[in-house]
């Protein structure tokens, strides 16, 4: 038995809104997989990249996430603007390392990510 990751599930307040979101912002179509009452899915468990899965849940955000999707972009500002106009924030904070550099955001639900764009261009 090998074990491969096909999925993320959050949960959120509007799970239809922020799949809407993601499915524009990494250009993946939603699915069907895992939909219904208070589900709402982007991309398959079969197509090689791992599933997001949106899940109501009655309690608020509270506080940092522990875990984050890092996305690999071309160009920061772009990718800011675009992510901003779909509806999410930046936090303001900024991070350069020897390998890229990284801006925190959010998505419409709150829910904190890292674009990363690395001074080699390769994703």
């Amino acid at each position: 038995m090998t074990p491969r990751w096909t999925g993320l599930t959050i949960d959120c307040a509007d799970p239809e809104r922020l799949a809407q979101f993601w499915s524009l912002l990494l250009h993946r179509p939603r699915s069907t997989e895992m939909a219904g009452e208070g589900w709402a899915s982007v991309g398959s468990r079969h197509d090689g990249v791992p599933r997001l899965t949106f899940q109501r849940v009655p309690e608020p955000k509270l506080g940092k996430v522990r875990l984050h999707l890092d996305v690999t972009v071309p160009d920061l500002d772009a990718a800011r603007s675009e992510i901003e106009r779909l509806g999410g924030r930046w936090t303001g904070e900024r991070h350069d390392y020897d390998e890229g550099s990284v801006l925190i955001m959010q998505d419409p639900g709150g829910n904190e990510f890292c674009i990363v764009s690395y001074k080699d261009n390769t994703t």
